[in-house]
């Protein structure tokens, strides 16, 4: 009796717990306060700052070719999609055209990027609920696109192929060939997705109906990416304000209604498919021609404010700078996607239980670099 008695009380006390920011479902320093009853999350404050750099103060002082190599250390599965903001940036204000070559290579390159992020939430996110054989697929499969940057550019995660005007180098003569091989081997394997994780009777009772956002909600709090989308919102950059080579290809902007958790997931899992859909419209046809345009030694923008936006893999990234004439901004913004959608989390996961609670959040596809800028 005295058990019961002692267990009812627990049961019915609050208990402040801090999950982070070393916990390994947070994938960075991210600091969670829960407030808990029982098993059951009653609140979720997010504690950032752990990792900030002082990306947007350090961009007042350095030049803007500089500023790519700050970028691609925010959202680091996002690099070169970063990188690519920052010189359509400066490009729009310099009132640059970038030859066609450059506009399909870059494209190519950041859904190839779209791709390799999205293996490496997807191998994460099932070893974050217990199937570890996600892990190794995931990673084996992002192998190959990394070794077609590292050929490429040089790089293999934070490439730095993009500066104003143009990339720094043209593509290796096996780019074409090696996509290609990629995707057509990729095809194959993606469905081995649905197999191991997607279909899986376990995974559906841990994510269907877990962390509901509604559209309304999503446009509320600033939600974009794969995350809104799966809430029914429309806001891929790439179809509403197409930039590079997008205009010239057809895109299926991946859509949901659900909201939730599954829905979040396969949004990314279709993702990868369009991905692969848009270079294969594009691969066989980059064009001819120069892979830069000659700009001066020394870049300045003219007086004024500028804005330039990207659809990376987590959403809308925008470039805010303030010119006031000389070779370094006198302001920079970065809006992340990743600031934003960490900030849901409270929202869609009260009233959940606490092991809901890492579902939930792999399902948000966090890069907390990003966050702490």
């Amino acid at each position: 009796m005295e058990n019961v008695l002692n267990s009812t009380v627990e049961e019915q006390q609050e208990y402040i717990i801090n999950m982070g920011p070393q916990h390994p479902s947070t994938h960075g320093v991210l600091r969670l306060v829960l407030s808990l009853k029982g098993e059951t999350v009653l609140s979720v404050e997010p504690h950032i700052g752990y990792i900030h750099r002082g990306i947007e103060k350090m961009c007042e002082s350095i030049t803007y070719p500089q500023i790519i190599h700050l970028t691609d250390r925010m959202d680091y599965l996002s690099a070169h999609i970063n990188n690519e903001a920052v010189c359509l940036a400066v490009e729009k204000a310099l009132d640059v055209e970038v030859p066609e070559r450059v506009k399909y290579i870059r494209t190519i390159m950041a859904e190839l990027t779209r791709i390799q992020s999205h293996q490496l939430w997807w191998a994460s996110f099932g070893m974050d609920l217990g199937a570890l054989t996600c892990f190794f697929y995931g990673l084996r499969d992002r192998e190959k696109i990394l070794d077609i940057f590292e050929e490429t550019t040089g790089g293999r995660m934070i490439v730095s192929y993009n500066c104003p005007g143009g990339l720094m180098y043209d593509i290796h003569p096996n780019f074409q060939t090696r996509v290609k091989e990629f995707i057509s081997y990729f095809r194959k394997i993606l469905p081995e997705y649905n197999q191991l994780l997607t279909d899986n009777v376990i995974f559906h009772e841990r994510s269907k109906g877990m962390g509901v956002l509604t559209r309304e909600d999503a446009i509320a709090f600033g939600i974009t990416g794969p995350s809104a989308r799966a809430s029914g919102f429309s806001c891929d950059v790439r179809k509403h304000e197409p930039y590079s080579a997008y205009d010239k290809v057809k895109i299926n902007e991946i859509m949901y209604s659900a909201g939730d958790t599954f829905h979040r997931y396969t949004a990314r899992i279709d993702e990868m498919w369009e991905s692969m859909n848009i270079i294969e419209q594009l691969i066989d046809n980059i064009p001819e021609g120069p892979f830069f345009v000659k700009m001066k030694p020394v870049v300045k923008l003219p007086e004024g404010e500028y804005y330039q936006r990207v659809e990376t893999a987590r959403g809308e990234l925008g470039v805010y700078i303030i010119s006031d004439g000389n070779k370094n901004p006198y302001r920079i913004k970065f809006r992340s996607p990743n600031f934003s959608n960490l900030w849901v989390m409270n929202h869609i996961s009260k009233g959940n239980k606490i092991a809901d609670l890492v579902a939930i959040s792999g399902s948000l596809d966090l890069v907390i670099p990003d966050i702490d800028r």
